[in-house]
């Protein structure tokens, strides 16, 4: 059984991958039999926390851990591109999400 999770969603507000992460996500959580809510960073907003700093976007965190084992770089602002079986994405795959939330 998979405990609970704190789950991020890191973008910027001109990201147009975000709407396809966001899916992602609700894929992720449904194939792991999970209802949990996540918490959304928008990368121009002031009040964001230090460690959702330095990532891509569209980014997802598990437990403060991105789903495709990036560090943060504060030095990058940029779109991600995601490594998988299927090629390059734009967004974190479901099994790469489920992954992570298996193993946190």
């Amino acid at each position: 059984m998979v405990s609970e999770h704190k789950i991020e969603l890191i973008y910027d507000s001109d990201c147009p991958n975000v709407d396809a992460a966001r899916t992602q996500l609700r894929l992720a959580l449904s194939e792991a039999n999970l209802g949990l809510p996540w918490q959304e960073w928008c990368t121009d907003d002031p009040l964001i926390p230090p460690h959702a700093l330095g990532y891509g976007s569209p980014t997802v965190l598990v437990d403060g851990r991105d789903v495709a084992g990036s560090k943060a770089d504060l030095k990058v602002r940029a779109c991600r591109v995601y490594a998988g079986n299927e090629g390059l994405s734009r967004v974190p795959s479901v099994k790469s999400i489920v992954a992570a939330l298996r193993s946190a």
